[in-house]
């Protein structure tokens, strides 16, 4: 059995790695950094391998796909990504496109491409990192939740073809709340509700995955989110966006 992980270098990418592992997955990791994947491979419990790609450059994700397509992989998780914080008008354009590039089009290049060979053998799993972000409107880092509505809608579609085609093939998001990961560091932010640490959401993903879970939300506080997200209006889950946010700067 194999998995393939990206943004496995940190974070909840790293500790899903490691809890496939624990689970007797063979592990693909991907991400950047050299040594950190080499320090979280000798960390695993099962054979690994190392595989360093920009994914935020569309080519590298075909790349990527065509050096491990005959690995028959069983497991594509996709958390590579990160997030911007800012006034639209005002946030860095060349990081903003390149978080487009990498939280949208690296995970549906490679959702696509590894979903092709899943269907043709009848089998696998693929986990979307999303965030809680995905089911409101989020002034102040407005591209980040747009990209991860992108994601859930996405995969909610797939899961619809999945089922009606009769496929053993299934689909998960992952939506979290705060956690604490690297993320606060590149977005720029600091998170002023309770985090989960990386390690609990990687658990708790990896085993509803593996179960069918579709949407997948870690942590009492987040449902409760989830289930007011759902009945109340969105420009009033805007407007708390807006004020969540605002309080996330740390400039």
């Amino acid at each position: 059995m194999k998995a393939l992980v990206t943004g496995a270098s940190s974070g909840i990418g790293k500790d899903i790695a490691i809890e496939l592992s624990q689970r007797g997955y063979e592990i693909i990791l991907v991400a950047r950094n050299k040594e950190k994947l080499e320090e979280i491979a000798k960390s695993l419990k099962t054979k690994s391998k190392i595989i360093l790609k920009d994914l935020s450059v569309p080519q590298n994700c075909i790349d990527l796909y065509n050096e491990t397509k005959d690995e028959n992989i069983d497991i594509l998780v996709n958390d590579a990504g990160f997030g911007t914080h800012g006034n639209f008008v005002e946030t860095d354009f060349d990081k903003e496109i390149n978080m487009i590039n990498t939280n949208i089009t690296a995970l549906h290049i490679l959702t696509k491409l590894f979903l092709q060979d899943m269907v043709k053998k009848d089998s696998g799993y693929i986990l979307n990192v999303a965030s809680m972000a995905a089911f409101a409107p989020g002034p102040l880092m407005s591209a980040y939740y747009a990209s991860k509505a992108y994601v859930y809608r996405l995969s909610q579609g797939i899961k619809i073809e999945l089922k009606k085609k009769n496929s053993k093939v299934k689909i998960s998001v992952l939506c979290p709340g705060p956690v604490r990961t690297n993320f606060n560091n590149v977005a720029d932010v600091k998170f002023s509700a309770p985090s989960l640490s990386s390690e609990y959401v990687a658990k708790y993903a990896v085993k509803k995955m593996l179960k069918n879970k579709f949407t997948i939300v870690p942590g009492t506080l987040m449902k409760i989110s989830r289930f007011f997200e759902k009945i109340l209006p969105h420009n009033f889950i805007g407007e708390v966006s807006y004020i969540v946010n605002f309080k996330k700067d740390r400039r």
